[in-house]
């Protein structure tokens, strides 16, 4: 018999973090533990204030209802806390990691030390100078994709990205933007062919979530490719999503795996974009090390050579020991010893 029990946890950013919803000092995180036979697995129920889905009254009741409960089979938990996609997450992962114990989600040459996973630097919202700094960083680093953060101020983050432009040409950077929603739909026509002047990538989430017309009619006549990030959260069934990707088609989705029913809802996702021929790649969503590490695992399972949007483990203060390590752009598993 499995036994569980959940905890909060509040993470502290080292700096304070900006973003167009605003700056972030801290983040709310629940852990559950799940325990069989004298072993433990952890899971990390990554909830996200202001964002996820599931923020709201109910989520420590539906806690405790998935620990007095977690003898049920996975797909009940599943469908029974639906509307709780951050705790599916957490408890998908609590059991593997009960299955694999140790740092353990998904085995694979990724935690033999023999994969890594690419992932692109991300830039975040500030003052031309900091993005700057943050910027000169990563290339040192050697990265060859760079994800920004804009919203806030455009025309100054617009300069910021010239003036990278200007030293770097798209064949030596990529250069993504996430706007999380920042812009109108007009003004986002306005943007669009900014960015397409600018050799960008890609563009996450332009407009608010929720305006399927508006967001269809954007990607069928955008020339930068348009990546639906928000608008994934809160369509939690299977025809939701057919319906959602059949009305906008999009050239890409992000998948946060916390945010949208974890690796289940990943998969379900996943397997519709390949299907409409919409491509995709996995961030995370300033999770602790804890959930960014059963991310990284399943990332590589993937093979999705595209960058990927992880590696949000070194904003914080008081995160866990990682075996997650960050050498050049490659995300590497090294075992803790």
């Amino acid at each position: 018999m499995k036994t569980a029990k959940f905890y909060p946890y509040v993470l502290n950013f080292k700096r304070p973090s900006g973003t167009s919803r605003g700056v972030l000092n801290t983040k709310e995180t629940y852990f559950i533990e799940i325990f069989e036979d004298g072993k433990k697995g952890i899971g990390e129920c990554a909830l996200f204030r202001g964002l996820s889905f599931d923020d709201d009254d109910d989520y420590e009741a539906a806690l405790e209802w998935a620990c007095q409960n977690i003898n049920l089979r996975l797909e009940e938990l599943q469908e029974e806390l639906v509307n709780h996609p951050s705790i599916i997450f957490g408890i998908e992962q609590a059991l593997l990691n009960l299955e694999h114990q140790g740092d353990m989600y998904f085995p694979s040459d990724f935690t033999d030390g023999k994969g890594s996973i690419k992932i692109n630097g991300l830039i975040w919202m500030g003052d031309a100078d900091y993005m700057q700094s943050q910027i000169e960083e990563k290339l040192e680093n050697n990265f060859t994709c760079i994800k920004l953060k804009i919203g806030v101020d455009w025309n100054s983050e617009k300069e910021v990205i010239k003036t990278l432009r200007k030293k770097f040409p798209k064949d030596k950077i990529e250069l993504r933007v996430d706007a999380n929603g920042a812009f109108s739909p007009e003004q986002t026509k306005v943007v669009l062919q900014e960015l397409s002047d600018l050799d960008i990538h890609s563009i996450e989430q332009p407009i608010k979530a929720g305006n399927w017309k508006a967001m269809a009619e954007l990607c069928k006549n955008t020339p930068t490719p348009i990546a639906l990030d928000e608008e994934l959260i809160g369509v939690l069934n299977i025809e939701s999503k057919k319906d959602i990707l059949k009305e906008i088609t999009p050239q890409y989705i992000i998948l946060k795996p916390g945010l949208i029913g974890g690796f289940s809802g990943s998969d379900e996702w996943i397997d519709l974009a390949e299907k409409n021929n919409i491509g995709w790649w996995i961030t995370s969503a300033l999770e602790s090390n804890i959930g960014l590490n059963a991310i990284a695992q399943y990332t590589y399972l993937k093979r999705n050579p595209m960058p990927q949007g992880l590696g949000t483990g070194g904003l914080f203060t008081n995160n866990f020991e990682t075996p997650l390590v960050l050498k050049g752009e490659n995300l590497w598993f090294e075992k803790i010893k």
